[in-house]
């Protein structure tokens, strides 16, 4: 997972600890000794994610936390060694998304980054009017879909396909799970029907039709590969 976070942290050892983490796992890793770095460094750079602790010299977590929400609907993860209620509550008042109290396991944290960075992208997938996956274009408005700028003709059925994979991109989905989606469960179908769309599908794609691929045994993912 290539994605830019920054960890806003006072405490030298524990910044040190995340980053060593963090890059094992092919993150590149931003740090901040204080609020008010994180805010300059944040005002300066584009990052996917923040990480920041409640108490800190110079901007405290919850103010840092307040004037990114003011340009910015980033990912931001609290730390903090308080675990009142009325604390967690005002962090996700002022918008942060997640929230984890000290101390903790590094390996829980990575672990909450990537979920929380995966449903941010499914949710800015879904929102987004026209997607853009190296070549292939998906207008979401007009319902058009084109590959290296040719329009391709899709029917009703395989846009849906397209777009319910697209929209789970990066997850296995099983043929029932499909076929439950799109088709519907009272659907009295052979179940090879998605067999059979998805290779229409592919087709179509012609030169993109490798960002849909199988997954032995399991059923089809949409990959957007690097």
């Amino acid at each position: 997972m290539n994605k830019k976070i920054l960890v806003v942290e006072d405490e030298i050892r524990m910044r040190i600890l995340l980053r060593d983490y963090f890059l094992k796992e092919n993150f590149t890793v931003f740090e901040a000794s204080n609020g008010e770095e994180g805010l300059m460094l944040f005002n300066s750079n584009s990052f996917d994610l923040i990480i920041l602790d409640i108490m800190m010299p110079l901007m405290d977590g919850f103010t840092l936390c307040k004037n990114i929400r003011k340009s910015s609907s980033i990912p931001i993860i609290i730390l903090t060694a308080k675990s009142e209620e009325d604390d967690k509550l005002l962090g996700y008042e002022l918008g942060a998304d997640d929230y984890i109290t000290k101390p903790f396991s590094p390996k829980v944290l990575v672990a909450k980054v990537k979920a929380l960075l995966k449903r941010t992208e499914n949710i800015k997938d879904e929102n987004e009017a026209i997607l853009d996956f190296h070549g292939l274009y998906i207008n979401k408005l007009s319902h058009e879909v084109s590959v290296n700028g040719n329009m391709i003709n899709l029917s009703p059925k395989e846009y849906d396909l397209l777009l319910y994979l697209v929209h789970n991109k990066g997850i296995v989905l099983s043929r029932e799970k499909i076929l439950d989606n799109l088709w519907g469960y009272d659907y009295e179908g052979d179940i090879r029907v998605i067999d059979t769309s998805i290779k229409r599908l592919r087709e179509k794609l012609n030169e993109k039709s490798d960002l849909i691929t199988t997954v032995r045994g399991s059923g089809y993912k949409f990959e957007v590969k690097k």
